[in-house]
């Protein structure tokens, strides 16, 4: 059967999806242009043409995974909730325990961006924008009298830490069991914002 004719923009996010699957699959060090190109079945030339390099796809790639959690991130703090519904939501999604990013893909991510600036920057700015809007959504409940946080850029730092970690645990070595885990991120959320646990599902 033969393919349907993309656009340029069309088709550069086909082959970034590709490569997000590839590197989950493979990691970073084993993927080639050659295994994206046969997922979509297209020539390496095709791949090339869009990114010149593996490493510009593989940079490309994380900067478009990137861009799809902080879209997502931004639609459930946007919501017309208290801000404690909504923060607890984006916790959960993101955590470990979650729907969020595929957590095989930003331990990837993560070991390749000592090495590699483009990837440390795109690492970098999802990092900081994700505590920024944690940032921001501690503080309108603070603001609101949800609840009491004396310094929420700490705070959206010490939960980013917290998942982050729980993610390295769980998905290199399986070492918490999932409900734990939550536990621990709500007790974590909970004591950040001078709250009782029960507080966090009650409604408020």
């Amino acid at each position: 059967m033969a393919r349907v004719r993309l656009g340029v923009a069309e088709r550069r996010e086909e082959l970034l999806r590709a490569a997000i699957g590839q590197i989950e699959a493979r990691g970073v060090a084993a993927v080639r242009i050659a295994d994206v190109a046969a997922v979509l079945g297209v020539s390496n030339a095709l791949v090339l043409y869009h990114f010149s390099t593996k490493e510009k796809l593989v940079a490309a790639a994380f900067r478009y995974a990137a861009e799809a959690d902080l879209a997502h991130l931004a639609k459930l703090l946007g919501r017309r909730s208290p801000a404690l519904r909504r923060l607890r939501s984006a916790v959960r999604w993101y955590a470990p325990t979650g729907q969020a990013k595929g957590w095989r893909l930003w331990i990837e991510g993560w070991a390749v961006s000592l090495r590699d600036p483009a990837l440390r920057e795109v690492a970098g700015d999802l990092d900081r924008r994700w505590k920024a809007a944690i940032t921001e959504v501690v503080a309108e409940g603070v603001a609101a009298g949800e609840f009491e946080c004396p310094d929420p850029a700490a705070t959206a730092l010490r939960l980013t830490a917290l998942l982050d970690g729980l993610a390295v645990q769980m998905t290199a070595y399986d070492g918490v069991p999932r409900a734990r885990a939550e536990q621990w991120v709500d007790a974590a959320l909970a004591g950040e914002l001078g709250l009782e646990q029960a507080a966090l599902t009650s409604g408020r």
